[in-house]
Order: structure tokens, then sequence, then C-alpha cells
């Protein structure tokens, strides 16, 4: 989780200046909307929020100098967000960081022209973006989720690593899985590998069902937990 919240916060940054990029001599403003108390956005020990402010500095952009950052916490109530959306989007800011799909979705009804950074799952199933390559309107950022095609991606992987499986256990998580089997079962067809889905109750019952589909004669495993993991054997 660290190395992630790492990797969030070194994007985040350039994502963020280029966004005001065609203003780039006046004092910027940003806005920050978390879901944690407010207080915690300066709190060093939590790195997504140390590494994005540590590489603005490296980027030329400091609080003061050049650069005011308004904070706000939504909190974890959804139906306050429009209302929160509102007040921010008044106040104008040069660009908004947000973190969350639901929030996102508040700003992105309550303005079209403010650039809007966010964190979060895929943009493209949420409606932020047209595409990846693509993505159109008013929002950029980074998100943890790379979409159900990188499940085959995976499995093509896997068996340049293991040439010889024939078989492939997928363990599943989440609720999603009839649509993750699926892209699963059309790579594997491509592959010549054919996918057993067992969707998982649990956490705690993944090592026994990774036995179970041992002693099954299953060739590999594709574990995905929350929010993915893949292991081979």
């Amino acid at each position: 989780m660290r190395r992630r919240d790492f990797a969030i916060g070194l994007l985040l940054a350039p994502a963020t200046q280029s966004a005001w990029a065609q203003h780039p001599t006046k004092q910027q403003r940003i806005a920050i909307i978390v879901t944690l108390p407010v207080a915690q956005i300066d709190d060093p020990t939590i790195p997504v929020y140390r590494v994005f402010f540590e590489e603005l500095h490296r980027l030329g952009d400091v609080e003061g100098p050049n650069l005011t950052i308004e904070r706000y916490s939504s909190g974890v109530r959804p139906a306050s967000y429009p209302d929160l959306a509102r007040e921010v989007v008044a106040r104008n800011p040069d660009v908004i960081v947000a973190f969350g799909d639901p929030m996102t979705q508040a700003l992105r009804t309550a303005t079209g022209t403010i650039p809007i950074v966010y964190i979060g799952s895929d943009p493209i199933q949420e409606g932020f973006a047209a595409s990846l390559a693509r993505p159109g309107g008013n929002i950029t950022g980074v998100t943890s989720d790379t979409g159900k095609e990188i499940l085959g991606k995976r499995l093509q992987m896997l068996k340049e690593a293991v040439p010889s499986a024939s078989k492939v256990a997928f363990l599943e998580m989440r609720t999603d899985s009839a649509a993750n089997e699926q892209q699963l079962r059309e790579a594997g067809r491509r592959l010549e590998i054919s996918v057993i889905d067992k969707p998982l109750r649990r956490p705690s019952i993944s090592a026994c069902s990774l036995k179970s589909h041992r002693s099954d004669r299953t060739r590999s495993s594709s574990a995905r937990t929350v929010p993915s993991s893949h292991t081979a054997s």
C-alpha cells in the first residue's frame, strides 16, 4: 500500500502542473478534497500527500511563494458531496485535486471547465474519460484500476512464464467476477488455456482454495484479491 501511495503521489504532481500550464507565471491555486480529516493532508507519515507536495516543490511550486493550497474534507457522506463541489467550484481554483469517484462525479456535475485531477478507479467505466489515449473533457489523474483488459495480459504473461500451463484457477474476491471471468476465458481461448473461476467469500479461504486446486492438478493459479494480485504455481 505504501509503495502504491508513493507512486500515486509522484504522478499527481506533474498531472496537476500540466493542468495549469496555460498560466505558468501567475500565483496558482489548488483545491484538494480528501475523505480524511483536513489536518491529515499535511501529515508526513501519509506517503501520497507527502510525496505529492515534495514533487511539486521539486518542480518549482512551493506553497506561499507561488502556490496557494485550499484544503477540504469531503468525509464519507456522499449526500453532502454536491454541496461541497459547488462550494469549491464557486471559489474558482486553477486546479481541483479530488480523491475518490463519488466526489469526482459531483465535481464533474458542478464544472466542465476547471481542470480536475482525480485519484480513483476505472475512468472510462466511471465516465470520466472517453479513452485512456484521448480522455477529453476536464478530468485527468491517476487510477489504481487498469480495467478488466489487464486480466488477459496477466494470463499471457503467466503463459510465457509457464509455457506448459493448460489450466488456470482464478480466485476472485470482487463482486464483478462474471465480467472478469469472461475476459480471462476469451484470453484463455487464444492461449489454449482452460480457466476455472472460483469466487471467494473472504480472503482467509484463499490458501485453502489454492491447496484444493493444486490437489485437482491445476497447473497454475491466478489469485485476485483486493485490489488485485497474481500468483503462479
